[in-house]
């Protein structure tokens, strides 16, 4: 049995810790800012974001980060790695925008910077800017207290594109790592409790014959109509799929804009999710089939190219234990009333329509009850403990390459408020948020929170044990990336 001096000792020195991440974040407040800024307004798209990672790269250099770029051939992925010895720490940093989104920080009113450019509309200039000062924190803490131990700053591009992660871990980039901590910009503050898709995509290409379509229709093979049967084949698939799996797609090419000329070129953009990498790769054999089949009827030729992958995501349900604990002591961003008065102004933003949706969302959350206050303060200001059991774990719809981490590596990753409660993922209204003070305090929140967790898991050997149990049940012994071999990243072609 413990002594109660023991206990007393062990609290004093968790709240030393606590004290030491908070102050070593605090220190560089302005710098990390200016970061999130500058990487807000860059605002780059996958595989382009030369400028966010000269950014990051500079700051962590500065604090005595070795950096190595242009790895498993993508121009702007990188690591920043500082330490030596076991364990060894990853933390994963993003920093891709979305097209269309661009918009100023903190107004909340469509006002973008440059009209029709990209913007961060799912925050990923502070995801990786908070990130980065969770490894600066953890680097001095490894500093003050002379302990051996690795921290690296995996810097993943093209989240938003084919993504860049899969390409990382086949490339054996977090092999070395012994557990990874991650975390996304949300309106919420949790660790996450939620599982995501399996998602594969890839472009079909139609090559048919040309023809007059008026004189000689008949010497024609239209490659458009075999796109639109593929169109109707995957339309009558969808009755017959499982649950929780989605096909989509688009038109890349549809063969022109001449109607008397049958089109002898037409390319389609699929998609296919599932819940889990085994269903995703036999949904996605299935939608083949229909496009070979659509080549048939129109007598034309079919090609397809797999160009993204990402296994499905789950937390580490030992990190998570961990990572629960520490951000309930780090607890939610301190708001104030200008922060609730801008949230209130980005939630007034949307059309009327929109903000009963989200009002019924909320009322379902967190009950009628709570639904007035939440309003008036659009803020999320406690934190969801975790719920462990794995029966109430949510199905999102939406997909990550940070799957293919969970895959490879113990991987547990934080969810942290930096935008009103309600809004709306990847909307002009989150790219306003994330360029704002909302983002600022939340990213600093994260940093804590993570950095606190790399800490308690570093001083917890038995527990980075059982986790790496967990990931190799999970993964059958290895990770196996589910692009195919010869598959690489699409750098300017996706």
């Amino acid at each position: 049995m413990r002594k109660t001096g023991d206990i007393l000792r062990d609290d004093l020195n968790m709240q030393k810790d606590l004290a030491f991440i908070i102050d070593a974040v605090e220190r560089r407040s302005e710098e990390l800012i200016a970061a999130n800024d500058a990487i807000h307004d860059f605002a780059e798209l996958a595989y382009e974001e030369f400028r966010s990672v000269e950014v990051l790269t500079g700051l962590l250099e500065k604090e005595g980060f070795t950096v190595e770029s242009g790895l498993a051939h993508m121009p702007t992925c990188f690591t920043a790695r500082f330490g030596e010895g076991k364990p060894v720490m990853g933390i994963l940093g993003e920093f891709d925008a979305l097209d269309k989104l661009s918009q100023k920080g903190g107004c909340s009113t469509r006002s973008p910077l440059h009209e029709g450019a990209p913007g961060h509309g799912c925050g990923h200039c502070t995801l990786g800017v908070g990130s980065a000062a969770a490894a600066i924190a953890v680097k001095d803490y490894l500093q003050a207290n002379d302990l051996a131990g690795t921290v690296i700053y995996y810097g993943c591009p093209a989240e938003e594109g084919a993504g860049a992660k899969q390409f990382m871990a086949r490339a054996g980039l977090f092999d070395e790592a012994d557990f990874v901590y991650c975390w996304h910009p949300d309106t919420v503050n949790a660790v996450r409790n939620a599982s995501a898709n399996a998602i594969m995509g890839a472009n079909f290409e139609f090559y048919g014959r040309a023809a007059h379509a008026g004189a000689e229709p008949w010497a024609g093979r239209s490659a458009l109509d075999a796109a639109e049967l593929m169109s109707v084949g995957c339309n009558y698939l969808r009755e017959h799929i499982e649950d929780g799996c989605r096909i989509h797609y688009a038109y890349a090419d549809a063969g022109g804009t001449a109607p008397n000329v049958v089109p002898d070129h037409a390319r389609v953009k699929y998609e296919v999710r599932a819940p889990r990498v085994k269903q995703m790769k036999k949904l996605f054999d299935r939608v083949v089939k229909v496009a070979e089949g659509a080549a048939i009827m129109t007598e034309t030729t079919m090609e397809y190219e797999i160009t993204m992958a990402f296994s499905d995501s789950r937390n580490n349900s030992v990190l998570a234990g961990i990572a629960d604990t520490c951000l309930q002591e780090v607890g939610a961003p301190k708001w104030d009333e200008v922060d609730y008065a801008l949230a209130k102004s980005f939630f007034e933003s949307y059309d009327s329509a929109t903000q009963e949706l989200i009002r019924e969302d909320l009322k379902e959350t967190y009950g009628a009850g709570a639904l007035g206050l939440l309003l008036e303060k659009p803020l999320h200001s406690s934190v969801i403990p975790y719920d462990p059991d794995p029966t109430h774990m949510k199905q999102e719809g939406g997909s990550t390459d940070v799957g293919d981490v969970t895959y490879a590596v113990p991987t547990c990753e934080l969810r942290i408020a930096c935008a009103s409660v309600g809004t709306i993922a990847h909307s002009w209204q989150m790219a306003g948020q994330a360029g704002s003070r909302l983002a600022h305090k939340g990213l600093k929140t994260a940093a804590e929170a993570i950095a606190l967790s790399c800490i308690r898991t570093m001083q917890r050997p038995d527990e980075i044990q059982k986790a790496k149990e967990e990931t190799l049940e999970k993964n059958g012994g290895k990770y196996t990336c589910p692009l195919p071999e010869n598959t690489e990243p699409p750098v300017g072609r996706y």
